[in-house]
């Protein structure tokens, strides 16, 4: 309103300056918001600016605080005294679930990140959600259960206790060594005992021997050498002994084939099947010091055995019929080759030994044409095995180990090979012994025809590849021409002759 349109008559800015100096004072304040809202724009722009964060910054520290205070303070004191201690910190349930807790370097205390738990603290409301583990102390039984459900189940194997205060859980091991212990302790009283047995035959023996015997115990040292007169240990169970130097024989071997008293398996094998310790003495004839002839006396049950065993007895001999009613000898069998010379051989001091020394005589066998057991036959062998003469007896030792019980019978065998070397054949005798003789080279010789025909004809073929090689060596060609004619002559020889018919034309 201007002062024309006034009413008044008067001057407005003289009546009214109070209302000037306000405006005033308005203009001065408005300048002055500008310029302070002006300022903090630009501060807060350099801010924004610097940190990528700052909008974060503008939370209130009451919304970083997680769980209990107390309970957080309590883990951080027991953790300072676990290290204190040496022991490993443990983390605790709560600890794994503050995954937020950052802490500001610039300030003193402890700033925590909000729980994730807390984000769902609406599931914990019981008349919305049911069955829900809302505390951390159910959650806790959750997880235990579950891990109950998938841990697999572990079984603690039963070790026993101390084998001192537990015997019985070793008995297995005490058994073995005990039949250790008792093998080995078997073992050194056998061999002991086997020993002194040899020895004791031996000194028992030795006088007879050195009479008839020139050398005894030929172990095969020299004189100088400082030999023994002692047996030869073939094994701990085999002693045997060589005897040479008299007529009528090349020498004798004494063996002693005793029980196997070192081995603890053979002697509980003896108790349910009985042997005894045995007495071997074989004498090797001269050539000309017996005749042609087989003979064997022996019980019925080792007659039968070296019937079918033996080479010469199965061929030569054959089964005397009541043999102990014909000569006297109850318990014995008798094969023979020829009659005479068992009714020679038997006579009143062998029978006589026969029935008191049943117990003891296993066999005596007399033969030209030893060669041992019988072997397989083998269609390549040409040739007869090699035979002996010889005097073979065996003979049980008595039970109780008395070798003076055993001194006759090494007195018979001296008797038997002074008996065999003055027997002689009669002419009807020696003809059957020599036609027997015959007919056994014969089957022989029948059996190997074959083989021996092969042999032949392979050395006449080496023969004429020897001769075609020396003759192919020589470079005359008058030579081998007439070595090729000689071979054409030998082969149409060979060839089988055909008859030639002549048709004549009608």
């Amino acid at each position: 309103m201007s002062s024309s349109d006034c009413h008044f008559p008067c001057n407005c800015s003289s009546r009214f300056p109070q209302i000037e100096d306000m405006r005033l004072h308005v203009t001065l304040l408005a300048v002055a918001v500008s310029c302070l809202l002006a300022q903090t724009t630009w501060a807060a722009a350099d801010n924004f600016e610097d940190n990528d964060f700052a909008e974060f910054e503008d939370f209130d520290d009451d919304e970083f605080v997680v769980g209990n205070a107390a309970g957080g303070a309590a883990n951080q004191q027991q953790q300072q005294q676990q290290q204190q201690e040496g022991a490993p910190a443990v983390n605790t349930p709560e600890d794994d679930g503050n995954d937020f807790a950052e802490i500001d370097g610039n300030d003193e205390d402890e700033a925590v990140v909000e729980d994730e738990e807390n984000e769902f603290e609406h599931f914990q409301d019981e008349e919305e959600f049911e069955g829900f583990a809302g505390t951390a102390a159910e959650q806790d039984e959750i997880k235990l259960s579950d891990a109950k459900k998938t841990e697999p189940k572990l079984t603690m194997a039963k070790v026993p206790m101390h084998f001192r205060t537990h015997w019985d859980s070793y008995w297995m091991e005490m058994l073995m060594l005990a039949g250790l212990l008792a093998y080995f302790a078997n073992y050194l009283f056998g061999n002991k005992k086997n020993s002194s047995l040899a020895s004791l035959w031996l000194s028992t023996h030795k006088s007879l021997l050195e009479d008839n015997f020139v050398l005894v115990g030929d172990d095969g040292k020299k004189e100088t050498e400082g030999s023994t007169l002692s047996f030869i240990k073939e094994s701990e169970s085999v002693y045997t002994l060589w005897c040479s130097g008299r007529t009528c024989c090349e020498g004798m071997l004494v063996e002693l084939k005793m029980i196997k008293r070192q081995d603890l398996v053979s002697l509980i094998a003896g108790i349910m099947k009985p042997v005894q310790d045995q007495l071997h003495i074989k004498v090797e004839m001269s050539q000309d010091a017996m005749d042609n002839f087989v003979f064997c006396v022996a019980t019925r049950k080792q007659a039968a055995k070296m019937f079918k065993e033996m080479n010469d007895l199965n061929k030569f001999c054959t089964l005397v019929n009541k043999a102990d009613e014909k000569y006297n000898c109850p318990g014995y069998s008798l094969l023979s080759e020829i009659a005479e010379a068992s009714s020679s051989l038997l006579d009143s001091r062998l029978v006589a030994a026969l029935n008191k020394f049943s117990h003891l005589i296993e066999y005596i066998h007399v033969s030209d044409q030893y060669s041992g057991p019988i072997q397989q036959e083998d269609p390549n062998t040409l040739k007869q095995p090699e035979v002996k003469r010889i005097l073979h007896c065996g003979f049980n030792m008595p039970a109780k180990l008395d070798m003076e019980e055993m001194k006759p019978l090494l007195v018979l065998v001296l008797y038997l090979m002074e008996r065999v070397r003055r027997f002689r054949l009669s002419k009807e005798g020696k003809a059957k012994s020599d036609k027997n003789r015959a007919r056994v080279e014969e089957e022989f010789m029948k059996n190997t025809h074959a083989a021996r025909a092969e042999a032949a004809a392979q050395r006449r073929e080496e023969k004429r590849k020897a001769e075609k090689e020396k003759v192919l060596a020589n470079e005359d060609p008058e030579k081998q021409r007439r070595w090729e004619e000689k071979e054409r002559k030998r082969l149409e020889k060979k060839r089988p002759k055909m008859k030639q018919l002549s048709i004549k034309a009608l």
